[in-house]
């Protein structure tokens, strides 16, 4: 499994990210995916070994065809390290509003 930076990164690409959306609704083969975007075949193949690779896509052999569809799984480091960072966000701010409010006077 990626880590969340890994993620990121693999998700940086905008046809990745577009390759992963189709893939949200339904498992799709390569040409299904070539036909949908504005990137060939062979680029969706290597987008998708890509995302293969970052274990956000796998696919079942169909027949002659293999039907990518996202891993249940793939995106849990990315989403721990969001919930992460806004538990320590939202902490360190109420920290600092406490902080703020006892340095007021009170009158």
């Amino acid at each position: 499994m990626a880590t969340y930076q890994e993620t990121l990164e693999v998700l940086g690409d905008s046809s990745r990210r577009a390759i992963l959306e189709a893939l949200r609704y339904r498992p799709r083969a390569v040409g299904d995916l070539a036909r949908q975007l504005p990137i060939s075949r062979p680029a969706v193949s290597r987008h998708l070994k890509v995302l293969q690779q970052a274990g956000l896509v796998a696919y079942d052999k169909q027949g002659t065809r293999n039907m990518y569809h996202p891993l249940a799984d793939g995106l849990l480091p990315l989403k721990s390290w969001i919930d992460q960072f806004w538990t320590d966000a939202l902490t360190a701010f109420a920290e600092y509003t406490k902080e703020s409010s006892d340095d007021e006077p009170h009158f």
